[in-house]
């Protein structure tokens, strides 16, 4: 599939792929160390989050030198050219370490400060969910295909899903649960992985919260080219500063549902 893509940085987030998996897969399901990032509480980081976010940071500097870069492990380095990368080298650490496969690698690129490209790798599956900002594709196990979210309208049939209940608190749990009574079924788990399957089809709804820019906006041109619609709670624009609140959904229609119900309205 790389052949069919003109886009540099495109072509760049693809020939990384293996490596990035080389990188990640070496401690996947081994007894690797867990370092704590936040003393009053449990933040993991492992030394796979460090190898691979380093090999991403390396192909940029070497092909994009101008571009800057915003990383959770590494930080952030100013650009001048306009093009700002977007790296979450380990969504779902906790996954990592726990041994389950829905973990995956989190590569964007923002264009003057909106999400233009976008890619979820899964190592260990062997899948990649990846946007060019007109369209969004799924390359691993069965084929190539293009993504194209559900048609789903109503919250009555929707399938819901978040990473944890207990992501929420005070008046957003309260916000959460009247969103959550109001759907067909919800699932909890998955980190990033609930949002490659939304847009994939699977599912009908994400909702988040404590996001960081790089847990989220790497997903956004996946999500939109596929034709689901993302954004804070409120209705804004997910942001490059700061922690928010998504909600993610597969039509307008829905995400306006969502929107209205997460409000109370």
């Amino acid at each position: 599939m790389l052949e069919e893509f003109e886009d540099q940085r495109l072509r760049l987030i693809l020939d990384v792929h293996k490596s990035v998996c080389d990188a990640t897969l070496v401690h996947f399901r081994t007894p690797v160390a867990i370092d704590n990032k936040d003393e009053g509480g449990f933040d993991p980081v492992t030394a796979a989050d460090r190898a691979a976010e380093s090999v991403i940071r390396e192909a940029i500097a070497a092909r994009f030198p101008d571009d800057g870069i915003f990383g959770e492990e590494f930080g952030s380095e100013p650009g001048r050219s306009g093009h700002d990368w977007v790296i979450d080298p380990i969504d779902g650490t906790r996954a990592f370490i726990s041994g389950l496969p829905v973990w995956g690698v989190l590569i964007g690129v923002l264009t003057h400060g909106r999400p233009r490209l976008g890619a979820l790798f899964q190592p260990f599956t062997g899948e990649r969910f990846f946007s060019d900002g007109q369209r969004s594709f799924y390359d691993g196990p069965g084929g190539p295909r293009i993504l194209t979210a559900r048609s789903t309208k109503t919250l009555a049939e929707a399938t819901l899903m978040t990473t944890s209940p207990r992501l929420f608190h005070g008046d957003e749990a309260r916000a959460f649960e009247t969103l959550e009574t109001g759907v067909r079924m919800s699932r909890y788990g998955c980190d990033c992985y609930a949002y490659a399957m939304l847009a994939a089809g699977h599912i009908d709804m994400v909702a988040e919260s404590g996001l960081n820019p790089y847990d989220i906006l790497p997903l956004v041109p996946i999500l939109q080219a596929a034709g689901a619609t993302v954004t804070q709670w409120s209705g804004a624009p997910l942001s490059i500063h700061g922690k928010q609140s998504a909600i993610a959904a597969a039509t307008p229609e829905l995400h306006q549902a969502a929107i209205e119900a997460l409000a109370g309205s």
